[in-house]
């Protein structure tokens, strides 16, 4: 019997193991690097131990420190979760070596599914070998790990070189793994994925199937359990293919086999050797606990002959730490409040915890099961929009929106669903009474009750700008003897933390959080803005700021001060929450100033280059 599990991994997925070996009486080991020295996963564990540096490969990806970690701390057991070492076989083995049991699928099973070029060989499935214009568009993909990392559409050949660098640079930051290769995109796709589980008597169990089609740079973003819309002969067609690959490795614990799902044909993708993020889908339709299961299994327990009958259907949003409308920009910050009501949440935050630079920008992950499809969406949708998220700015409202369009609720996604509305569901969502509501809520505190007032005050004036979108609001309000008053608005009540408002005869509530100069009106995060503006803010003409904390990783080669440059040229790469994000020159002119160079860290805002536009 396993008695101590050491989670070899972080976050969200770190704490949701924990979870679980608590219900089952298991003690907790946790690893941290130094910037997660303070992280939930860290609190949760009933042990914690440091691996010195802040980068993945410093920590997350040395599989001798997790190894001298789980032995140091008495753990009879790891658990790798997902993404960082979880399908490197040779990480299996050094754990199996150590005489600790691996929560996961034997070495060999790994080697032949986890590297997605020897899992397409096992399947009868050739990559590219090489590329010409009759090929694209192509897909450039990592071999390991998944997460959309390492991965890069190509539609024309003479990006494909920048392509593969880029690709490779970030599948090795990733996953310590820098192999890439080529295969045809397919467009207008579904990708359809099913669960597996087998144990080590002979049983494996195909536990439907789930539509991950909602996308971003190859990530997820939107889950469900079961893929709607599939019908009996595809779904049953998917099942024997999932079975046969499981069979075909020998495969032990949980996997996932991914095919994208067009013109009413399945084409193998991958198997993936682990956990996947959006397990939680399949748990509540299903009814099942995934990892208790993958303990069972660790352990040489035997599976039930038949699985759990499913129930209903199941949906899961990602909550990322994002900007949409900016190229899907991870923000950084203190995530000062988070909850979501009536839905299940997996985090990997608390309160007041530090939204940091070094690893992946989802927050939390929300999950509503119901009946059906489409009560599960207005469920989820609902918790969603009603939820409170006072911090760095999200892809809550984008959420919101996909969840209600019409071609998600009809079932008629494919993965270029956000290629096609992004621009509508990143539209900024403001509540036009939500700078009122913030001046009333800060007046309220210096309101002038002491003493019998005819003459009203002067109308005071306060300014706020919307974020992300930067639109700056001005708005008026009065105090009188009998408390505040604006213009158009009765104002019901007013505290620091609550205003209500008659407008036009209906009463609006606003809960308002502050911190500093953020304030949250329910779900408009705004920034108090002084009374005038700061002349020493204002930047040059053509100045490239960073759009997020991060390392700068390359230059563009040859680049240098005096240099000529067309709008649009790639000048430097920032890597961000194990992203590359590639800062491009906004006009044709000359570069006056550069401030980056490979290595230097830089804080949002900080001035990389300065381009000055040639006249026209």
């Amino acid at each position: 019997m396993i008695t101590s599990v050491l989670v070899a991994n972080r976050g969200e997925i770190a704490c949701r193991v924990f979870r679980t070996c608590h219900d089952l009486g298991i003690r907790t080991v946790a690893v941290h690097s130094d910037a997660d020295q303070d992280a939930l996963h860290t609190r949760l564990a009933d042990a914690a131990v440091r691996l010195a540096g802040h980068t993945p490969a410093e920590t997350y990806l040395r599989g001798d420190l997790l190894v001298k970690a789980a032995l140091d701390a008495g753990a009879d057991a790891v658990h790798p979760g997902y993404g960082f070492l979880s399908e490197n076989a040779d990480f299996a083995r050094a754990v199996l070596d150590a005489g600790l049991t691996w929560i996961g699928p034997p070495p060999e099973a790994i080697e032949a599914m986890a590297s997605k070029t020897r899992a397409k060989d096992l399947m009868g499935i050739r990559p590219l070998t090489s590329v010409t214009a009759d090929d694209l568009p192509v897909l450039v993909k990592a071999a390991a790990g998944g997460g959309g990392r390492g991965m890069r559409i190509v539609r024309e050949l003479a990006d494909l070189d920048d392509a593969l660098t880029a690709a490779r640079a970030e599948a090795l930051s990733a996953f310590g793994d820098g192999e890439v290769f080529v295969e045809p995109y397919v467009e207008g796709g579904r990708h359809v994925e099913v669960q597996v589980l087998a144990d080590a008597h002979g049983t494996v169990w195909t536990l439907g199937t789930r539509d991950c089609s909602l996308q971003r740079r190859h990530q997820k973003v939107i889950e469900e359990a079961p893929a709607p819309g599939l019908g009996p002969e595809l779904t049953a067609a998917l099942h024997e293919t999932a079975e046969r690959a499981a069979r075909a490795t020998g495969y032990r614990g949980a996997g996932t086999v991914e095919f994208l799902v067009a013109d009413g044909r399945a084409h193998f993708l991958e198997m993936n050797t682990r956990l996947q993020v959006e397990h939680p889908v399949t748990e509540a339709v299903f009814g099942i606990d995934l990892v208790a299961l993958q303990i069972r299994i660790a352990e040489g327990g035997p599976l039930d002959g038949e699985p759990p009958r499913a129930q209903g259907h199941a949906v899961e949003a990602r909550l990322y730490a994002e900007d949409p409308a900016a190229g899907w920009a991870p923000q950084t910050g203190t995530l000062h409040r988070l909850a979501v009501p009536g839905v299940r949440l997996d985090t990997g935050y608390a309160d007041g915890d530090t939204v940091g630079v070094h690893y992946d920008a989802m927050l939390a992950k929300a999950v509503a099961h119901a009946p059906t499809r489409a009560e599960a969406l207005r469920r989820l949708s609902g918790a969603l929009e009603r939820a409170t998220v006072h911090g760095p700015v999200t892809n809550r409202d984008l959420l919101v929106r996909s969840l209600r369009h019409p071609e998600f609720v009809e079932a008629r996604m494919d993965t270029g669903f956000y290629q096609r509305h992004l621009d509508a569901l990143a539209e900024p969502v403001t509540d036009p009474y939500a700078p009122l509501a913030a001046a009333l809520a800060e007046a309220h505190g210096r309101s002038r009750f002491g003493g019998f007032r005819n003459v009203p005050s002067q109308p005071q004036t306060k300014r706020y700008r919307t974020e992300p979108d930067g639109v700056e609001h001005e708005v008026h309000y009065r105090h009188t003897r009998d408390g505040l008053s604006a213009d158009g608005v009765h104002v019901v009540h007013a505290a620091p933390d609550a205003v209500v408002l008659d407008v036009g005869g209906v009463r609006r509530r606003f809960a308002v959080g502050r911190y500093g100069d953020r304030v949250h009106v329910n779900g408009t995060a705004l920034t108090a803005l002084p009374r005038f503006p700061d002349p020493a803010a204002q930047r040059a003409p053509g100045s490239l700021l960073a759009p997020m904390p991060g390392t700068v990783v390359r230059v563009a080669e040859g680049l240098a001060e005096g240099a000529r440059v067309a709008a649009g040229q790639p000048l430097l790469w920032l890597e961000a929450m194990k992203m590359e994000h590639k800062i491009t020159a906004p006009a044709s002119g000359t570069l006056t100033a550069l401030h980056a160079a490979p290595g230097h860290q830089v804080e949002v805002g900080a001035l990389l280059a300065v381009v000055q536009e040639e006249e026209s």
